[in-house]
């Protein structure tokens, strides 16, 4: 049984995104489709009903992390934290441009927390958010399935 990888922080705030931009689909209890931020793509969430999740995203194919399609749907299912105050900060944000653009998480990062400020939500609370979020994944040992 092969563990995820940790995330890159800025994909728990992409989930969040998701979420407020209802770009996911629950196709069944255990199954979900998520589009992506542009709306090219669209991705494929199996979970077992455990700990157990797949996904077909970049991050989880290439990368071996939990990928933004499977925090959300955990987050959807209340196996992860979920917060709908910074969700709603993050609305329509183009993820996949802004991490072209920038070409470093982190500067995304600081970028989407710029606009998650003006919009009511101070960087301690996402950094917290974020720290809570990527502490459950890492003690819940998701599974690949």
């Amino acid at each position: 049984m092969e563990v995820w990888k940790l995330p890159p922080r800025i994909k728990v705030l992409e989930a969040l995104g998701a979420i407020a931009d209802k770009r996911i689909e629950m196709i069944s209890d255990k199954e979900a489709k998520v589009v992506s931020s542009m709306g090219d793509r669209v991705y494929k969430v199996v979970w077992d009903g455990g700990h157990g999740i797949s996904a077909d995203d970049n991050g989880s194919v290439y990368r071996g992390y939990l990928g933004y399609p499977s925090i959300a749907f955990l987050m959807l299912k209340g196996l992860l934290p979920f917060d709908e105050k910074i969700a709603e900060a993050l609305k329509g944000i183009p993820w996949k441009e802004l991490n072209e653009k920038f070409k470093r998480y982190w500067m995304v990062e600081l970028y989407i927390k710029d606009i998650a400020e003006k919009r009511g939500v101070d960087r301690k609370t996402i950094d917290s958010f974020v720290k809570l979020v990527l502490s459950e994944i890492k003690k819940k040992n998701f599974y690949k399935i």
